[in-house]
């Protein structure tokens, strides 16, 4: 059987998403002037430049901007450090797919050095079938799939142009 890709995701009904997800960002954090957002590299890292322009557009929070390295396979590989100083800020973690919840729960470890006032996780896309207790806050699309699906989420330099199911 041929490996065939099936467009899940427009641009168009992209754009709303991050739209919506946005909002949700925005009133999750209305009391807060500043936001830590961690974007897991590298579809992360876009999605989460996206959503802080985005944010930054609407209301008058303050995003800062880290970008987390992890090894998706070997996530005990060079476990990163975050130098900047979390204690007391809201943080959210920004991934493109959450899929078993193992890159997310690995990614949370050096965050976990400080003491934040919260942690919200979002991803553009979540898959239903997790092995680890990671369930996203702020979710695009949720997608139930089988095991064997892949989720693929598509980016021309800052855009996301595309999700797809393989």
């Amino acid at each position: 059987m041929p490996n065939s890709r099936k467009l899940i995701l427009t641009p168009e009904q992209i754009e709303l998403k991050l739209q919506r997800m946005v909002y949700q960002i925005w009133e999750q954090n209305a009391n807060n002037t500043e936001l830590v957002m961690v974007g897991i590299a590298d579809n992360g890292c876009t999605l989460a430049n996206i959503l802080a322009d985005k944010l930054e557009a609407i209301s008058p929070i303050k995003v800062q901007r880290i970008q987390l390295k992890i090894d998706k396979q070997n996530p005990l590989n060079n476990i990163p450090e975050i130098k900047e100083d979390l204690n007391g800020k809201s943080v959210l973690m920004v991934d493109d797919v959450a899929n078993s919840g193992k890159v997310m729960l690995y990614a949370l470890r050096p965050i976990t050095a400080y003491i934040p006032s919260k942690i919200n996780l979002a991803v553009l896309v979540d898959r239903k079938h997790k092995s680890y207790p990671i369930n996203p806050n702020i979710v695009g699309h949720s997608l139930s799939t089988t095991l064997q699906e892949n989720i693929s989420v598509e980016c021309e330099g800052s855009q996301i142009i595309g999700v797809y199911l393989n």
